[in-house]
């Protein structure tokens, strides 16, 4: 069996939007490819001016939430890095067990690789009582702020129509599996 990947785009964020982006692709990946009866629920970003779907399952929230922490975590300890997280599907084939042996191996089967570029935030606006609106801390740089988010905004909605684009078109490397979400597992850099 072939295994499909997908390079998404680079996305160029700051760490205060580590969390929006991370949940919009993953969420948007996962609804594409769960066979099983979902209850979608539409989302709204934090801080972008974006919408996405979400399974509606909270095992799988809980999930990308605890990675995408772990993910925070590293970016904290490595700021201005490049950096990668990858979605993989797996089927599981048990191998022929001997004595005391029951091993299963992993066949994977597509693989999302959400590229990323933490870059430094700069100490220029604070957020405000509002969850989208800042409020002006040194000058032009609320207007450089709002600009480089709009620039986010759009090169998000390019990876989301990426993530469209190929879970519509492959389609014929998926198993059939039973009715639920696939194997999966989010590595994030070490």
């Amino acid at each position: 069996m072939n295994c499909e990947t997908c390079q998404l785009k680079e996305l160029e964020l700051e760490p205060t939007e580590i969390r929006d982006v991370l949940r919009c692709i993953l969420h948007t990946i996962f609804f594409h490819r769960t066979l099983s009866l979902v209850r979608p629920k539409d989302v709204d970003c934090e801080i972008l001016e974006i919408t996405y779907v979400q399974c509606g399952l909270p095992e799988l929230e809980k999930e990308v939430d605890e990675k995408i922490d772990l993910f925070v975590a590293w970016g904290e300890k490595h700021p201005n890095r490049r950096s990668q997280v990858c979605l993989s599907f797996f089927d599981e084939k048990h191998k022929h067990p001997g004595w005391f042996v029951n091993k299963t191996e992993r066949i994977y089967w597509e693989q999302w690789f959400i590229n990323l570029h933490v870059i430094k935030s700069p100490k220029r606006y604070n957020k405000s009582s509002s969850s989208k609106g800042l409020t002006n801390v040194g000058g032009n740089d609320l207007e450089e702020t709002r600009s480089r988010r709009a620039a986010l905004e759009s090169s998000l909605n390019e990876v989301l129509f990426q993530i469209i684009n190929f879970a519509n078109e492959k389609k014929d490397h998926i198993p059939a599996i039973p009715d639920r979400i696939f194997n999966h597992e989010i590595m994030i850099p070490r």
